[in-house]
C-alpha cells in the first residue's frame, strides 16, 4: 500500500546492468527493439527504458525476455566471482560498437585458416593503434 511519502523507486546500477545485457544478448539474436518488444508484449519505447536501465525489468517480464532470447534469466546478473568477472568482461567487449557484427561476421568464416588470418590482422590493426597512443 502507497504511503503519503512513498517516492516512485529509481532504477538500480543493476538495473541499469540487466539492461545492457538484455541490449547485447537482443543484439546477438540480430532481433529490433521492435521484435523484441512484441514477442514479450510491450513496445519498442519500453524496451527501450530496459535496456538503458530507466524503468526496471519485472521478474515475469524478465522470464519472457529470457524465453525469446533462448537465455537462462541467470544470464542478466553476475553469477559467481569467477564466472561473473568472465561475464561481465565479455559483456563489456559485447558492448562494443561494432562488436556483435564483427563477431558474426567472424562466425561465418568456415575455413579456419582464413580466420587466423582475419584474426592476426585485426590483431595487427589494434598494435597499430595502440604504438599510435604511446
Amino acid at each position: 500500500m502507497d504511503t503519503p511519502n512513498a517516492r516512485p523507486k529509481r532504477a538500480t546500477d543493476l538495473d541499469r546492468l540487466v539492461g545492457e545485457r538484455i541490449q547485447v544478448l537482443r543484439k546477438s539474436k540480430g532481433l529490433t527493439q521492435t521484435a523484441l518488444g512484441q514477442a514479450i508484449g510491450v513496445t519498442f519505447q519500453q524496451v527501450q527504458k530496459y535496456e538503458n536501465g530507466m524503468n526496471r525489468v519485472g521478474a515475469s517480464r524478465l522470464s519472457d525476455i529470457a524465453r525469446v532470447l533462448e537465455v537462462r534469466v541467470s544470464s542478466f546478473y553476475d553469477g559467481d566471482e569467477g564466472e561473473g568477472e568472465d561475464r561481465a568482461e565479455v559483456f563489456g567487449f559485447l558492448r562494443t560498437h561494432g562488436a556483435i557484427d564483427l563477431l558474426r561476421a567472424f562466425s561465418e568464416i568456415e575455413d579456419d585458416q582464413l580466420r587466423r588470418e582475419v584474426l592476426a590482422i585485426v590483431r595487427g590493426v589494434a598494435r597499430l593503434k595502440q604504438a599510435q597512443d604511446a
